[in-house]
């Protein structure tokens, strides 16, 4: 079994996320291999709270240049975790 914080990588904080803490859901950056089960149980034992339900994505890699180099940006997989009433992170709160 892996470990969980090798399952939740980053918070995601930009406007749209920010916008979305009002009706308790939380993104983050996830490991392009976990399931909403292993991001459930990651969320819930290293936040101490209860999740209501994970909503995933994949994220394709822009095309990116630099110059005359390309590139394309990573690919990556967010998760939407929606906690049950009355619950927060406290690493959101002074957001």
């Amino acid at each position: 079994m892996r470990d969980y914080r090798d399952i939740i990588i980053k918070p995601v904080v930009t406007e749209k996320s920010m916008n979305l803490l009002v009706d308790n859901k939380y993104t983050f950056i996830v490991d392009r291999k976990a399931n909403k089960t292993e991001i459930k149980n990651a969320i819930e034992n290293i936040f101490n709270v209860k999740v209501d339900s994970v909503h995933t994505l994949n994220v394709k890699g822009k095309p990116k240049r630099m110059g005359r180099f390309e590139g394309i940006t990573p690919t990556r997989k967010k998760a939407i975790v929606t906690l049950k009433p009355g619950q927060k992170i406290r690493l959101f709160e002074g957001m």
